[in-house]
């Protein structure tokens, strides 16, 4: 009966609309607050009556506005990314940072800093997108050789391997053509640095793959049963994997082209919203989503106060919280399947 009432759909729509007004709230004193605070009457101007002459409304225009939707859009695509991984691969250590997915989007985009100092913003992050890409292939090729199977224990020890690898290559590079500065900001993951651009990039790729993940959220409930379970429902579980993994390549290049290495958040939020909404991804995903937002947000306005006036990296703050979740999860989860 308890497990009735607590996964009713009532509840479950009364808690993200609670969980959507607490975001809305951390977007406007993520907009209020930071080196220079910001009245909130001041905020609203700057939003629906701009005067460009006036520095508080260009600080809001041009700096708060596009950091904080970045940190909503960043927090919600690593969110997703981390829940359609787990459900996939039925490995509860699974996200996009530990798996080692980031970090091989951020190794080729220091390559691209390195050799063709020039690229585009779109540029970077289409070679985001691959380089991500070229990580999953790469850890699901090595971990596929372990003895006894591909368990979700060995396949997080080879996804950590392969991010250690991929991040030490991408410090090389870095220090070797003297992009300290530039690839520092990816690898701590920091949201200072964003704009309008940052915005538009994960706006469209937002359009693309978090679509593509609501769509396959009931396959993924499916999958998530084991796979003899859902090849006697008659589904493709072949597509349905290649589709997943897409989707995680389009929102996790995304995040990692804006905002760099983000660690942990797509660890920790699919484990609190499979606790409170069930083993159904059509709410798993949703909920991710908006979850993550909240906590990127709320992570990146600590990040400005912790350290002041010095900002800490948004990663920093994220993996105080991620580092510890993950040693429960390892220790609890055992070698077998989730």
């Amino acid at each position: 009966m308890l497990n009735t009432i607590k996964h009713s759909t009532i509840l479950k729509t009364i808690i993200n609309s609670i969980a959507i007004l607490l975001l809305f709230l951390s977007i406007t004193l993520s907009i209020s607050y930071g080196v220079t605070s910001i009245p909130l009457e001041t905020v609203w101007n700057g939003i629906f009556s701009f005067d460009s002459s006036m520095t508080t409304h260009q600080i809001i225009q041009e700096i708060r506005i596009p950091r904080t939707l970045s940190a909503a859009f960043v927090g919600a695509f690593l969110a997703v990314s981390g829940a359609i991984m787990q459900g996939m691969t039925r490995n509860p250590l699974a996200s996009p940072s530990i798996m080692g997915v980031t970090d091989g989007a951020a190794l080729t985009l220091v390559i691209m800093l390195a050799f063709f100092p020039a690229i585009s913003n779109l540029g970077l992050t289409f070679s985001s997108f691959l380089g991500a890409g070229l990580a999953v292939a790469l850890i699901f090729f090595i971990g596929s050789f372990s003895t006894g199977g591909l368990t979700p224990v060995k396949l997080a020890l080879a996804g950590v391997a392969i991010g250690t690898m991929l991040r030490s290559l991408s410090t090389i590079l870095s220090l070797h053509f003297n992009l300290e500065k530039e690839v520092g900001f990816w690898l701590a993951g920091e949201l200072s640095g964003t704009s309008w651009t940052s915005v538009q990039v994960l706006f469209i790729s937002g359009i693309i793959g978090l679509p593509l993940a609501f769509f396959l959220a009931r396959s993924i409930t499916v999958l998530s049963l084991g796979e003899d379970m859902a090849t006697n429902l008659g589904q493709n579980s072949i597509l349905i994997k290649t589709l997943g993994i897409l989707t995680i390549l389009i929102l996790t290049g995304a995040a990692v082209s804006v905002a760099g290495v983000v660690g942990f958040v797509g660890l920790i939020v699919p484990h609190i919203t499979r606790f409170i909404m069930g083993t159904d991804y059509k709410w798993i995903i949703p909920s991710s989503a908006i979850f993550g937002a909240l906590l990127l947000v709320l992570s990146d306005l600590v990040s400005r106060f912790i350290s002041a006036p010095f900002e800490t990296p948004v990663g920093a703050i994220t993996s105080l919280v991620g580092v510890p979740f993950f040693l429960y999860l390892a220790r609890n989860s055992g070698g077998g399947t989730k």
